[in-house]
């Protein structure tokens, strides 16, 4: 191929990506696809190699990359088969990520493959919104290890009752399956167009010179980063079990623009749910280093061919069944792209930006008493840390999630709260030449009583500043006047309030 129809082929899939993603936002039942829009999609090739992904969350399909190949693998596969998976020993993030997996075959020769992930507020935990405080697997939902959701293009009831009977609302679930079914069948379709019009062999070769390509661009921009040996770490506050200050460690070696990333001389998993399986930290290292990269950088498994991962088996960042999960996923791989960009920063120092807020400030909530059930979760935005030519953002979803924050005719109208305030943080950003971005302030009524869970981090101590410049200020959790742990659940009557005041960003250089 050359530039131009590399180019053009490229973008098509990209495009694929894009309106599945379309069809799944508007066909699903629940606020949190809908209109949070926390979901991804991709195409991979026949070996499950990355091959185009949309916009949509870094740690989604950072995970989605590195974990695919296995699971192609482990099934077998025919036409109109879908698979579905949340397993995150087995392929998954956590498990309110549930993700579906398409075969693609022109003429009965398998061409690749078409995913969605989507994260479902109800997955069957104990706790509504089901991102408990929890100790183990099990207490999280429903584990799905892989297996037939369609066969030959028919849904397997049994397969889809499992998933639907273990949630409180058993309706909106259903729904929710059918529009990431719509999704996969949206991306099959225009793939077999695409392969259609080109060949089966043309379309093949196309998938190779995207990755080759963007290994090329990938080379290049690591390439910039000088040769050397970096290290850094930095602490997770608390696990919600009892342990604090845990420690994540990372050794970076570049050498003619390969990069070793070595998490050696993390903790130990811990008893809490901060841990995380291996793909879930590999999403934090990819995203690092594809934020160096130029932005016509096809998102494919080309563009991290210059990058090996090393974590033990059984640390942090690289736990064993059962260790619990929930908020690895989230806060973890948060702090993982802190340490990686504070090890590069030694490195890069003008291209590095100050820590970010370090968190999602995860807010899950809800009720089984009386009535209809209701789950409702949401990440809320904070500090951008501030970088040598620019100051930081103030109050955006930062680094491994690209979600929307959920407007308040929408909150208000669906689920019986009120929202009091919302407004920034001011004063929240570190000071320095450039200042990190301002958190927010978030302030939530309940009409109804409700179990609400917190799973947050950076409420100790506030993101690092670099190059002189001011840390953030940590964030806050109230009910009322007490003020709450970083993780924590409890009961909340009707007519109290709940506020969260997320961390500021880093500031950069020392102020004038």
């Amino acid at each position: 191929m050359d530039a131009i129809e590399l180019s053009v082929y490229s973008s098509r899939l990209a495009a694929t990506c894009d309106e599945m993603g379309a069809v799944l936002r508007r066909a699903a039942f629940s606020t949190n696809i809908k209109d949070r829009l926390d979901y991804s999609c991709a195409v991979f090739d026949p070996r499950g190699r990355l091959c185009a992904q949309a916009a949509h969350i870094p740690v989604h399909l950072g995970s989605m990359a590195y974990a695919m190949q296995d699971l192609v693998a482990c099934m077998q596969w025919a036409p109109g088969d879908m698979v579905v998976v949340n397993d995150p020993y087995l392929g998954g993030t956590h498990l309110p990520d549930v993700t579906l997996i398409a075969p693609v075959y022109l003429q009965k020769r398998l061409i690749g493959f078409v995913a969605n992930r989507a994260h479902h507020a109800d997955i069957g935990a104990h706790s509504p919104g089901s991102m408990p405080v929890s100790r183990s697997l099990t207490e999280e939902g429903l584990i799905i290890s892989p297996r037939h959701l369609l066969r030959g293009d028919r849904v397997e009831i049994a397969c889809l009752e499992t998933i639907t009977t273990a949630t409180a609302n058993p309706v909106q679930m259903d729904g929710d399956m059918a529009a990431q079914i719509s999704a996969n069948r949206t991306g099959v379709q225009r793939l077999l167009q695409l392969a259609g019009s080109m060949g089966t062999d043309r379309y093949l070769v196309g998938l190779d010179a995207v990755n080759d390509y963007a290994g090329r661009l990938a080379a290049q921009a690591l390439g910039r980063i000088p040769d050397g040996h970096y290290e850094f770490e930095d602490v997770m506050e608390d696990d919600g079990a009892g342990g604090v200050d845990i420690r994540i460690a990372v050794s970076i070696r570049v050498k003619q623009g390969r990069v070793d990333v070595d998490f050696t001389g993390t903790a130990a998993q811990v008893q809490g749910n901060i841990n995380c399986p291996l793909s879930v930290a590999a999403a934090g290292v990819y995203y690092v280093f594809r934020c160096l990269m130029p932005e016509h950088t096809p998102a494919c498994a080309g563009s991290f061919r210059c990058i090996s991962l090393t974590a033990p088996e059984g640390c942090l960042l690289n736990a064993r069944r059962p260790a619990a999960v929930a908020a690895g996923n989230v806060e973890t791989s948060s702090r993982v792209v802190d340490v990686v960009m504070g090890a590069l920063a030694q490195a890069i120092p003008d291209r590095v930006p100050a820590a970010s807020q370090g968190t999602m400030n995860n807010l899950a909530m809800g009720s089984r008493d009386g009535g209809r059930a209701w789950d409702y979760y949401e990440t809320l935005g904070g500090g951008m840390g501030a970088g040598g030519l620019h100051d930081g953002l103030s109050a955006i979803q930062s680094h491994m999630t690209n979600t929307l924050n959920t407007p308040i005719e929408v909150l208000e109208m669906n689920f019986p709260l009120r929202l009091q305030r919302y407004q920034l943080r001011d004063g929240s950003g570190g000071d320095g030449r450039h200042r990190g971005g301002d958190g927010l302030l978030r302030e939530y009524e309940f009409l109804e009583p409700a179990t609400v869970t917190l799973l947050t981090e950076r409420r100790r101590t506030g993101p690092w500043g670099l190059a002189g410049g001011e840390d953030g200020a940590s964030g806050e959790n109230w009910r009322g006047n007490q003020r709450l742990p970083a993780k924590t659940s409890f009961r909340i009557g009707a007519g109290e309030r709940l506020t969260l005041c997320t961390p500021g960003g880093g500031g950069w250089g020392e102020a004038g």
